[in-house]
């Protein structure tokens, strides 16, 4: 099964493989002329004759083998790019449509070794592993067929020699498949390891972990190095093997040869011939346990990209049937409703429930907040809106619909979705802002620029909003992402808007201008935000109040304030009630 994918690979380049194969056999037959050609001089030396013509036949068939093998080669090297490109294509497709859940489950750093180190070892067992291969066959047959022209006897000592022991480098391939599996796993826990130690570089520097981290990492690639002198080892066996092979059938053949060369049963040309064959046996033996040991290799890496591959995805048919623009929401979209009834979800069924019989309500259009002490299960609200996560038991409707009716395009297409920790990419300040709305035209984005008071920032930057905002956005303040992400939230025109925490890395005044654009955005559509900071949501319709995985109050300001100890509590710890 691994097999029949890993040669999925190699079916959209079939054709060019095919011409290199035929350019390496031409070669190979070429090489294999060359010591009948020598027993040809050999045998004109012996007669007097003239050797000019043997001479000139050696010439041609070692300046065609070259030529020709060079051009197999590149087009080998030419494919091998091509099935790299391929592969990491297919990957990458797979790695970003695979759910939510999944990826929080695996280390960012292990999956970059699977679309880098990993899908680079496809290329040698698929192109020289393979076609290789397949050249040193009809080397090797083209060989033992020559030799048997010349003498059965010595044909049969070489073989006994060589079927023994490649039978020994036979019992040695799966260690190496297994050793090399281990290895690149080794490869990807230290690109974790590496990973988690950049993802917080600031964090390190502060707490003076660079030692600490620089340890757990060289452990890390320690491990990886021990993984790789196994495979090293049983690789050298396997060469060792190869090179016996061939050194003890050279020996028994000079042995029986010269006897039957002594007793006249054997021309000398032909037992010197019979060696030059034995000699070129070197390579394809040779090129065949190199292409096993890459084929194990092979083997090991597919089955770290199949483990990939075989995640479940979210429906691949939807997002690809449904275009940019169609994506897009439409310029007056209604905002939509929302409603949980009794919701239950949990991230894993040997995990509590972070939700344990929810159930509100958000009306369409306006401002409705979600507040409550950390753990209450609101950012779960968002992830369950999304569809990141799907609860198991109750119904979350939108718009009056299932939300496992909707299309997923077309339900995140109607979502605007800003996170807590309000994540900017690599790239320029435009690309960031256009982000979730590639189409949206010059006067939105200067628009939703201006509604998140956004223009000092641009005005401020050298090239405007054609400046680079650095890795995550590290040139950029805590609450200049924070309205970065809210302006590319708005570009997206949502029917229903989530802001989480939105306000949480902003000064007062800033604050207050952010409440009023939240303020004036909920008058066209959907807002829903999550809030410990109460200052911002007082003026919300409705406030939902959360607590250990359940609902416990909902309603405005004053009527939480007048009735709910937990409301009144949180209000009071921040000076909006005495």
């Amino acid at each position: 099964m691994v097999i029949k994918e890993l040669l999925s690979y190699v079916r959209p380049h079939r054709g060019i493989l095919v011409v290199g194969g035929l350019l390496g056999l031409v070669g190979s037959a070429a090489g294999l002329a060359m010591p009948l050609l020598a027993k040809y001089v050999v045998d004109a030396f012996g007669q007097g004759g003239s050797i000019a013509g043997p001479l000139a036949g050696l010439t041609v068939a070692v300046v065609v083998g070259a030529v020709v093998s060079a051009g197999g080669n590149y087009l080998m090297e030419r494919t091998g790019e091509g099935i790299v490109l391929g592969a990491r294509r297919r990957l990458v497709d797979r790695l970003l449509r695979l759910r939510v859940a999944d990826v929080d489950r695996l280390k960012p750093g292990d999956l970059l070794s699977r679309v880098t180190g990993d899908t680079t070892l496809l290329r040698a067992v698929l192109t020289n592993g393979i076609v290789n291969s397949i050249g040193a066959v009809f080397m090797l047959v083209g060989a033992v067929v020559m030799m048997a022209a010349m003498d059965g006897v010595l044909l049969l000592v070489t073989l006994l020699v060589v079927v023994v022991i490649g039978g020994m480098t036979a019992l040695i391939m799966p260690r190496i498949q297994r050793a090399q599996q281990e290895a690149q796993t080794a490869v990807g826990d230290m690109g974790a390891v590496l990973d988690r130690a950049l993802q917080a570089y600031r964090t390190v520097k502060a707490s003076g972990a660079e030692d600490r981290e620089i340890a757990v990492v060289g452990d890390a690639a320690e491990r990886a190095r021990d993984r790789g002198l196994q495979v090293a080892g049983w690789t050298s066996l396997a060469g060792v093997a190869t090179w016996m092979a061939v050194q003890l059938a050279f020996l028994s053949v000079l042995a029986v040869g010269g006897s039957r060369v002594a007793s006249g049963a054997l021309a000398i040309s032909s037992l010197i011939a019979f060696l030059l064959y034995l000699f070129y046996l070197v390579a394809p033996i040779g090129q065949l346990v190199e292409g096993a040991v890459q084929l194990q290799q092979g083997l090991a890496a597919m089955k770290r990209i199949k483990e990939i591959e075989d995640l479940p995805a979210e429906p691949v048919a939807v997002l690809a049937a449904a275009p940019a623009e169609a994506v897009e929401a439409p310029e007056r979209a209604e905002p939509v409703g929302v409603r949980f009834e009794d919701v239950v979800f949990r991230y894993g069924e040997d995990r509590p429930a972070v939700h344990d019989g929810v159930t509100f309500e958000v009306p369409a259009g306006g401002l409705t907040a979600l507040v409550g002490p950390s753990g209450a299960g609101k950012s779960t609200v968002f992830a369950l809106l999304e569809r990141f996560y799907d609860h198991q038991s109750g119904t979350i409707l939108v718009d009056g619909r299932d939300i496992r009716d909707w299309p997923l395009a077309e339900l995140r297409a109607a979502l605007g979705y800003v996170e807590q920790d309000a994540p900017v990419l690599a790239g320029t300040l435009r690309e960031n802002l256009l982000f979730a709305a590639p189409g949206a035209a010059e006067d939105e984005l200067w628009s939703a620029i201006a509604r998140t008071r956004l223009d000092d920032l641009v005005a401020r930057l050298p090239e405007g909003l054609e400046t680079p905002v650095g890795h995550r956005g590290v040139l950029l303040s805590g609450g200049e992402r924070q309205r970065v992400a809210i302006a590319r939230a708005l570009l997206r025109k949502p029917r229903l808007l989530l802001l989480d925490e939105a306000t949480s890395q902003l000064d007062a005044v800033n604050e207050l201008r952010l409440r009023e654009v939240i303020a004036e955005v909920a008058t066209e559509t959907t807002v829903l935000v999550i809030a410990h900071r109460l200052s911002t949501v007082t003026n919300a319709g409705r406030i939902v109040v959360m607590e250990g995985g359940g609902v416990r109050a909902s309603g405005t300001h004053e009527e939480l304030v007048g009735h709910d100890d937990l409301y009144r509590e949180l209000a009071a710890t921040q000076f909006l009630v005495s």
